[in-house]
């Protein structure tokens, strides 16, 4: 999953160097938080106009999630 994340980030920014990602552990409800970390200057690309782009990364992030049996939740930092 933390893979996916990153890629999908990589791909969509102009410094694919500075793309991380970090997990929390899950909470009591089960849910695992993944953090996604971009340079200031790439958080446009990201976010996408009207937040689209992060909402299609969250879309395709707990799509996969669910057919893995998972609750998930991601944030761009």
């Amino acid at each position: 999953m933390q893979e996916l994340l990153s890629e999908l980030a990589k791909g969509l920014v102009k410094e694919p160097g500075n793309v991380s990602e970090s997990v929390d552990e899950p909470d009591e409800e089960g849910v695992v938080v993944y953090h996604l970390h971009v340079a200031q200057d790439d958080m446009g690309r990201v976010i996408g106009k009207q937040g689209k782009i992060a909402k299609a990364i969250r879309t395709i992030m707990k799509a996969t999630a669910v057919r893995d049996g998972q609750k998930i939740q991601v944030e761009i930092d």
